[in-house]
C-alpha cells in the first residue's frame, strides 16, 4: 500500500491563523517603533517640545495598538478550541 504524499501547502484556515499569530507577535515591535517616533520630531518654532501634539499622538497610537490586538485576538479565537487542537496535531503544547 502506498502512502499519499504530504500536501505541499497548508490549509487556508491554518495558514491564516498562523499569519494572524505572526501579526500578533509583531505588534510590540510596531508599537515600540511608533511610540519612539516622536523623539525624532523637531519643534516647529520654539526649541521646546510640542507636548500637546506628542501626547495626542502617543495616546492615539496606544489606542490603535489596543484595537489591533483586540481584533487579531478575536480573529484567532474564532477558530475555536477544536481548530487549535487540529493545528497542534492534537498534542498538548504545555510542558
Amino acid at each position: 500500500m502506498t502512502r499519499r504524499p504530504a500536501p505541499l501547502f497548508l490549509e487556508r484556515r491554518s495558514y491564516r491563523r498562523r499569519r494572524l499569530a505572526d501579526a500578533a507577535r509583531m505588534l510590540p515591535v510596531l508599537g515600540t517603533f511608533l511610540l519612539l517616533l516622536p523623539l525624532l520630531w523637531s519643534p516647529q518654532t520654539t526649541p521646546a517640545a510640542d507636548t500637546a501634539r506628542g501626547g495626542i499622538y502617543v495616546f492615539a497610537v496606544w489606542g490603535g495598538l489596543i484595537l489591533a490586538a483586540f481584533l487579531i485576538a478575536r480573529r484567532i479565537a474564532a477558530g475555536g478550541p477544536a481548530q487549535r487542537d487540529a493545528d497542534a496535531g492534537g498534542e498538548d503544547a504545555g510542558g
